[in-house]
């Protein structure tokens, strides 16, 4: 098994994977968004009716079929960026810029309170 060093390589080899398949007629991006959601639904059940704190460890076939679903998350969303031309690493590293001025550690630190609400 090859294991991609980069969102880079991922990408060439999913490019490679749908051509070799001919799926680039099904990849649209609503229908690539749509799979993101359904893939991390998907992963959601896995820890629908866990313990409410989480600290439940899961056993090794539950950890392998929990990486599956991330996987197919992030196939799916590398996927829809090559589509739609965007670079995944540099949004990421903008939205956590974002969020940081959002939620500025002073006021969120140990808190779960939404940035709207931070002042109060």
């Amino acid at each position: 098994m090859t294991t991609a060093s980069s969102l880079d390589e991922l990408r060439d080899r999913l490019r490679t994977f749908v051509a070799e398949r001919d799926w680039d007629q099904f990849h649209a991006p609503r229908n690539l968004a749509m799979s993101v959601m359904i893939e991390a639904a998907e992963l959601g059940e896995h820890f629908q009716w866990a313990e409410p704190d989480g600290a439940t460890p899961l056993d090794e076939r539950r950890r392998e079929a929990v990486a599956h679903e991330m996987a197919d998350v992030l196939l799916y969303l590398v996927r829809l960026a090559d589509k739609l031309d965007v670079d995944l690493l540099a949004a990421a590293s903008r939205k956590l810029e974002l969020n940081a001025a959002k939620y500025p550690v002073e006021k969120s630190r140990g808190r779960s309170t939404k940035y709207t609400e931070l002042d109060d």
